[in-house]
Order: structure tokens, then sequence, then C-alpha cells
């Protein structure tokens, strides 16, 4: 994922700006053209800061997220789609034209589903020239509507649907492109000025003036003409502009107006009215900003220019400290409203982009601190001067920001500001204090002694109770700092000398290959007698009493005490588990699959293989039947090793080792699993107590796989493969040991040692080298 992330951040500063993705819109529903982002994806894991506490939820789109368009956790294309985001204003507006005489259902199937074809046939039903239309159609001669305003209506509506057919669709436009093709119909124009001069009720007449300018816009997009001068887009919404009032359809229009300006070069305009559209309204802000692109710093000085208020100016500024200079937009907007509700949402995004650089970075680690000093300074000073309107989150984010610097004593002290300038009723922002603070507290432990710990109780519940579902804060981001403290506090243990609680914390593999302190812990575990802190630690950790009965029982069995073994596994779940292959059966060429798919006309479990090894070991030990019983053994321990076919014997959550490759399993369980040892231990014990050649050659032959086995493990262990995986891990040359050549030098005459060169490959290759 990182190469992804940082490979979308790099073509997005330096594809050509020609390189957009236009999204045309309906003929009902359009605010403008809207260039969309090419990234998608949803991740702020690395985050301890909610911009939901204090943001208002009309900029939750432009929340940082580090791989995505725009900030959601639910994405989908309606969210982005601008042929559907008008859809409930244009019902409302028509419903509210008719007197809500005319139902949203048969509005929303005339407006936004209907062909044109479907729309005359209900007019032509509503005027008596089809008798009858389908139940599911609107049954408008049923309705007591003013017959002025329905005609007005289908007269307006039938011009509305022949425009679906080039600005509803969605076309890509690369930068290779000269000019976009969208099939304007000329014969359009004509209709759309007729009807607009015709038209009286000043309703349905902007709506028609609606229509042209985006008609010219289309058409003059499709001609590939980029000059100014004249052009029929601004020409027939400047005609206008005066008359109609500043409403949606108003700022609808001149997103259209805003596009031809950029079309043509005229940056400055363009980001302007699109800064106008932007302020205009919530339904408004999405295709505004992704429309706005400041292009040079000339344009934008002249942007600034035409602002005729302090809000138009600090609405320009949002937009840049969203779209490109956040720490550059905040001192300028503070400068001119330091109240400004628009400050809220980019001082959210400099501590988020701020997080991102700092603890998931893709880039060097100098860019990031260098971005960390220098929002610290910006929103410390800020913060300082105590006069925005939301004071707390500034001296929370100061705080924060000093605190990532590891300046905890300023952070300590903006934290305590905060604290008695924050609305205790809201809850959100109360739990994101409790998360910092928190933060600030454990970062500064030296020591956990039993004052720490009874200090640690109730936020480590409080925690816990979010983490396991129990209290819900919606939008409260605390997994980055929950996990970052556990792991301090459970380094701290670990220095401290207790690596049981360290452990609790943050479970780490080394623990387990102590046994005494697998037991410890069972007894924590099982106590009556916890103290508050050990029952609220308990809390983080993962395993049960049932894992640590499962782990020590394989222990056991990897330690050639399967009669041990037995008492661990009967406290266990997984006695039960069946096998997924005869452990008993042995090839000459390792086949998991094979073996997983011979017919078994018996399935052993797990507890059954531990009775049968441990009864083997006792006839062994008797003299009874050795060469078949250590045999036996001896296959079964190869098989529920990595390299048998049933290593599910031994996988687990605690060790995890769900992976097929040796890789996958952790460095300190690799000397149990991984071991051929006491497979190759009894293979000899079998090959001592046979005198039949044709069987000491196989197990001569099957010691040698564990020997050969052997030496992937040490290439494994090999400090240069310390950071390797299974494809590029360097092993040595292939270890053929003593007991390839003792089944050369002893048992060429065997019938099985004809099997084996032709089955081995390995084989074949040292009886190569010998020549």
């Amino acid at each position: 994922m990182k190469l992804l992330n940082s490979t979308a951040k790099l073509l997005k500063r330096y594809l050509p700006k020609k390189f957009l993705i236009i999204l045309t819109a309906s003929s009902l529903s359009l605010a403008g053209v809207v260039w969309a982002c090419s990234d998608y994806g949803y991740d702020d894991d690395y985050s301890s800061f909610s911009p939901e506490a204090f943001v208002a939820k009309e900029y939750t789109p432009f929340f940082y997220s580090d791989f995505s368009a725009y900030y959601t956790k639910d994405y989908n294309y309606n969210d982005d789609n601008s042929n559907t985001r008008f859809n409930d204003q244009i019902v409302k507006e028509w419903s509210d034209y008719f007197g809500e005489k005319l139902s949203k259902a048969d509005l929303q199937y005339l407006l936004l589903r209907a062909s044109e074809k479907g729309v005359d046939s209900v007019y032509q039903n509503y005027k008596g020239k089809i008798e009858s239309l389908p139940d599911s159609l609107p049954q408008l001669r049923r309705l007591k509507i003013n017959k002025k305003q329905l005609n007005a209506f289908f007269d307006y509506l039938l011009l509305a649907k022949k425009s679906e057919t080039y600005a509803a669709g969605y076309r890509s436009y690369y930068y290779w492109d000269e000019k976009q093709e969208f099939n304007v119909p000329e014969t359009l124009e004509k209709d759309l000025l007729l009807a607009l001069k015709k038209a009286k009720d000043p309703f349905i007449k902007q709506r028609l003036w609606f229509q042209l300018v985006r008609y010219y816009y289309f058409q003059e997009r499709s001609a590939g003409v980029k000059a100014l001068k004249d052009a029929s887009t601004i020409n027939s919404f400047n005609l206008y502009k005066d008359i109609f009032p500043k409403n949606m359809m108003y700022y609808r229009t001149l997103g259209y107006v805003a596009g031809r300006h950029y079309y043509a070069g005229d940056y400055a305009t363009s980001n302007y009215l699109f800064s106008l559209c932007y302020n205009y309204s919530n339904e408004m802000k999405i295709p505004a900003k992704w429309s706005f692109r400041p292009n040079a710093d000339a344009d934008w000085k002249q942007s600034l220019e035409m602002a005729k208020t302090a809000e138009e100016k600090i609405t320009l500024w949002h937009l840049m400290g969203i779209y490109y200079d956040t720490e550059r937009a905040i001192p300028e907007i503070v400068a001119l409203d330091p109240k400004s509700e628009k400050l809220d949402l980019l001082l959210s995004r400099a501590i988020n982009i701020t997080e991102s650089g700092f603890r998931n970075y893709y880039g060097g680690k100098e860019d990031s601190t260098s971005m960390l000093k220098k929002n610290t300074a910006l929103i410390s000073g800020i913060a300082l001067k105590n006069n925005t309107s939301k004071p707390y989150i500034w001296n929370l984010a100061a705080g924060y920001l000093n605190f990532m610097g590891k300046n905890y004593g300023a952070a300590a002290k903006f934290y305590q500001t905060a604290k008695t300038q924050l609305p205790t009723d809201n809850k959100l922002l109360m739990a994101q204090y409790k998360i910092l603070d928190w933060g600030l507290y454990v970062r500064q432990l030296k020591k956990i002694d039993a004052a720490a710990e009874a200090k640690m109780v109730e936020p480590l519940n409080w925690f816990a109770n979010l983490k396991e579902g129990k209290d819900t804060i919606p939008d409260l981001r605390f997994y980055q700092s929950l996990n970052e403290s556990l792991g301090i506090i459970s380094d701290l243990y670990k220095k401290q000398g207790n690596p049981i609680k360290a452990n609790i914390f943050r479970s780490y593999n080394e623990f387990y290959t102590n046994n005494q302190q697998i037991e410890q812990l069972k007894t924590l575990m099982s106590s009556e007698k916890q103290s508050s802190f050990e029952k609220a630690m308990l809390r983080y950790y993962p395993y049960k009493l049932d894992d640590l009965y499962f782990y020590q029982s394989t222990a056991l069995v990897f330690q050639d005490q399967p009669e041990a073994a037995i008492s661990f596994l009967a406290k266990s779940t997984r006695q039960s588990d069946t096998l997924q292959a005869n452990p008993f059966n042995m090839r000459l060429n390792d086949c998991h699959d094979c073996d997983h798919q011979m017919a078994q006309s018996k399935k052993f479990t797990s507890m059954e293989l531990l009775r049968m090894m441990k009864n083997m070991k006792a006839e062994i030990k008797a003299g009874r039947n050795v060469y078949n019983n250590a045999y036996l053994l001896a296959n079964a321990y190869y098989n529920i090793s990595y390299y048998g076919n049933n290593r599910g014997f031994y996988v687990s959550d605690l060790t995890d080792t769900y992976g097929s490759s040796a890789f996958s399993v952790p460095a300190p369980f690799r000397p149990m699993y991984l071991s051929g040892k006491l497979a190759e231990k009894y293979y000899l014990t079998a090959r001592l107590a046979t005198k039949n050649k044709e069987q000491q050659a196989r197990c001569t032959f099957m010691a040698s796989k564990c020997e050969r086995n052997e030496s992937y493990n040490r290439s494994y262990d090999l400090p240069e493969n310390k950071k390797a995986n299974y494809w590029s891990v360097e092993t040595n040359p292939i270890y053929y040991g003593q007991n390839f050549s003792l089944l050369a030098k002893q048992y060429a005459d065997t019938r099985f040692y004809q099997e084996v060169i032709a089955e081995c490959g390995y084989f074949r290759q040292y009886l190569n080298s010998l020549n």
C-alpha cells in the first residue's frame, strides 16, 4: 500500500494540468464542471486527531485522507456523481412550484428517470391524446393542478431532456485529446432561445436560461473554441444575470461560466467564480472545490483582487489551503478574521497531514521533521493569541504538535489551557482531549509503579470499552494512540524485568520460549484475586488459557514428550482437530497436496496422534517391534513439522504460523516447528533396529531428508537473510550430509536405492558430483 500511496501522490503532483477527468452532469442536476481526482481509498489509521470533533459537517468531504479523492468512510460513485448530486434539490424545487400537488414520486420519474419519449407519453395522456398509461406511470388527469403551470413544465421538460445526449454522460478526457466531442444538436439552440424569449414564468425562465448557458458551454467545448471574446456561454449568462435571484439555479449556471473561463486559460476568473459557488451551498462545495485550480502566483493574485469582501478572500484562501498550501492559507485567514469557521477545516488538515508525514510518511524523514517544526510554530503562535472562535481546539492542536516533536512540557501547558476551555457537553471533544492527554502521560512515564498502575486503571478500561464496542463514540480516532501507548507500557515493563505484564500489553514471540513465564501468566489469568489494574490489563491480552494450553502441548511434542503433552491438549479445544493427512505415511518426495487428497480409511485427530505416539515410544523403550514403531514415530514427527503434510497440527493465532513459507514462522518458533532432528533421531533408531538392507536404506534416505531440511533452516537464520522472504532468501548449496554418502556407499545394491535414483533429483545431483 505504501508504494501505491506514494505513486498516487507523485502522479497528482507531476501529471500535466490537462490530464483531467470531466464529469458532465445531467440536464437537470449540474453545478458546474467537475474535475475529479484519480485516487481512491480510505485510511486514517495513523491519526489520533478527529476533525469531526470541531469542524462543521458540511466540510467533511475535505477532511484530510491519506489515500482518497475526498474523505468518506462509505465511498461510492454517487458521492461524486454530478448527475445525481442535486436530485433532491431539483425535486423539492418543482414540488414547491406545484404547491406540493404533484407527488415527489411522479416528479422523480419525470425529472430524473423518464426518457424524452416517456415524458411525452405522460404529457399526451394528460392532454387526452393517449387514452391510458400503465398504473406505474404518473396519472396527471386525476390531479387538480394549474394547467398553465403544467403545460409550461412539460414544454420545458421536453427541451431539457434533449440535452441529455451531450450533458448526462460520463466521458474521459486525456491530455492528448485536442478537444472533446459532445454531440451537441445544432437545432436545440433555436428552440432554447425561442422558449426563453416566450417564457413569462420567472421559475421556468431561469431554468431555460440555465439550459441555454450550459448548451453554449458544451457547444464551445466541442468546437474547440478557446477565446473568451464573444463567447456565447458568457454572453448568455450576462444577459440575464441581474434579472434572476441568486439562488441554487443561479450558481449552478455560474459554474458553467467558471468552467468556460478555465477552458480559455483564464484561471484567475475561473477560480474566483468557483469560490463563489463553493461558498453558496453545501451541494456546491464538492464540484466547486474539484474545479478550483490555482495555476500560477500571478493568476492567484488576480483572483484575490477580484474578491469584493473579506469573506470572499477568506473563501479563496480556504480553497487554496485545501487544494495545496495549508500553511500559507491559515495565517492569511487569521489576518482577515481569526474567528472564521473556514479555519477549522484547515487546522484539521494541517494536523492530519503532519500526522501522516510524521507517522506514515513515504518520503524522507527530513521533510516530515521540517513540516512538523513549521506547523508547530504556526499553530502554537495562533493558539497563544487566544482569539479564535474555538481556542480550545487550537490549544489541543498546538499541544499535540509539540507532543509529536517531543516538547512534552509545552504540550502539557497547551493541554492544560484547553482543559479549562472545553465544552464539557461535547462527548467527542472530551474524548479527543482524553486521548491526547493519555498519550502524553504514558510517553512521560519513566517507571511503572503501584501509583502509576492505579492511575492507569480508568483510562485502560475506557479504551478497552471502546475497543470491545461496549462504548461507542462515533468518529473518534483512538487506535493509533492506544496501540502506541500499549507498546510503550510493554517496553517499560520489559525494561523493569516484568516479562509477564510486558507480554500482556504487547504479546511477543520470545516470551513463549520460556515455559515458566507461561505458567506464571496462566496463574495470573486464573486467579480469583486479581487487582483492579490486573483486570484492566488482562483485557488487552489477545489470547485465552485455551491458546496457552494448546501451545504448551505442541511445544512438549516437539521436545519428544507426547505423553506430557496429552494433559495440556486435553485442556484445549484443539484436541479434536482433524489432521489433513495420515501422519504415519511417508513418501520419497514431499507432496502435501497429494497426501491431503489421498483417501484415508482412518482420519486422525490431534489427541489420537499424541496417544499413538506415546504408545510407540513406550513400545520402543520396552524393545518391542522397535523398527516399525521408530519408523512410524519418525514419520509422525516429520509430518507435524513445517516440512510435513500436517503442519496444521501446530498452527495457531498465538504463534502466528498460518503462512505457507518458512518465513511465516516467527524466528523464535523456527527451532521447534522447522526442526527435523526428532524425525532423524527415530529414523536412525529404526535403522539400527533392523538387519534388512532395504529397510536400512529407506531409513537412511529419510534421515537425509531431515539433514537437508536442517541446511535450509540454517540459511533462514543467517544474518544476511534476516529481512528476506521465501522468494528472495539466499540459501547455501544443498547440504547432502552423511546420509547421502552412506546411502551411496552401503546400499547401492538395494531395490530402494534404484527408487531413490528415479525419484530424487537431489540424490542424482549428489551422485553426479562424485564423478
